[in-house]
């Protein structure tokens, strides 16, 4: 199957002169269509990085960023005005409480995208009752404001909005962190489901493992802005080879554990993952 979104040896650096530092260091990765690929990295790793140089809001100094089959990454002006505006590309942020405005109704928040393209209100309306529908929003929240929901109904409308517009791939950024652990699994079922019934491509950022476990189809594990490791959700689960994504494994809580991690296998790993740092993963 042909890679919807295709990163190759990607470069970032951020900053001007002296202060100007690379966060990412020849990225690679892929995700086809109907596919989740969940990218795991701590804070700092560059995961946001990397879904900003995906939606072109920073330029790469090295590598290609190809959606659909067109390189993106280079766009300027015009050109990237307009791929924006077609939504190939959506993106679902953390917290929708900050990501949604609180003076616009559920109904306006889901077609906005629409709206600008000029479409009829009668258009309009059959747009967000489509959207609410597949994020299995009740029709009676549509007249609601953000403030009147919770979190799991909020992010269903950030999920609604970013689909209304009918995006090939869409981009979540720690979509779950903030939501309890039920809300958390609603959500991704949801998102499960978008992936069958309209096969979306899905990059699915976190810094939680265990929130990629049956969801995601591959894991790519990025450390200090390098891909140290990509396989299977099953390969990285049940046989991680880098130091780093063993110790992400370990950190997993599991009602099946009938003993905690062992401390001193921990202090192990943690130390091979220093020494790698320090040695810039060379």
């Amino acid at each position: 199957m042909s890679a919807l979104l295709d990163v190759s040896g990607l470069r970032v650096a951020l900053g001007r002169g002296r202060g100007r530092t690379e966060i990412l260091h020849g990225v690679d990765l892929t995700v086809a269509p109907g596919e989740i690929v969940g990218l795991i990295g701590e804070t700092g790793s560059g995961k946001t990085t990397l879904a900003r140089a995906v939606l072109g809001l920073v330029p790469p100094s090295a590598g290609t960023v190809a959606v659909g089959g067109r390189e993106v990454g280079g766009l300027r002006g015009a050109a990237q005005r307009a791929f924006r505006r077609g939504g190939a590309v959506q993106y679902v942020f953390q917290d929708p409480l900050r990501s949604l405005d609180p003076d616009r109704t559920v109904f306006d928040t889901l077609v906005e995208g629409l709206a600008v393209r000029g479409r009829s209100r009668a258009e309009l309306r059959e747009a967000a009752e489509d959207a609410a529908r597949l994020v299995s929003l009740p029709a009676d929240l549509l007249p609601r404001h953000p403030g009147e929901l919770s979190g799991g109904q909020r992010q269903r409308v950030a999920i609604g909005r970013a689909i209304a517009v009918g995006p090939r791939l869409l981009i979540c950024d720690e979509p779950v962190s903030a939501l309890d652990a039920s809300t958390r699994i609603t959500i991704l079922e949801l998102l499960l489901r978008l992936r069958e019934t309209r096969d979306l491509g899905v990059l699915l950022i976190t810094h939680d493992l265990g929130s990629l476990g049956g969801v995601a189809d591959r894991v790519v594990v990025l450390y200090h802005g390098r891909v140290v490791e990509t396989g299977t959700t099953e390969e990285i689960f049940l046989a991680p080879r880098h130091p780093y994504t063993r110790l992400l494994v370990t950190s997993v809580p599991s009602i099946r554990d009938e003993q905690p991690p062992d401390p001193a296998a921990r202090r192990a790993l943690r130390e091979q993952v220093r020494a790698l740092a320090s040695a810039d993963l060379s």
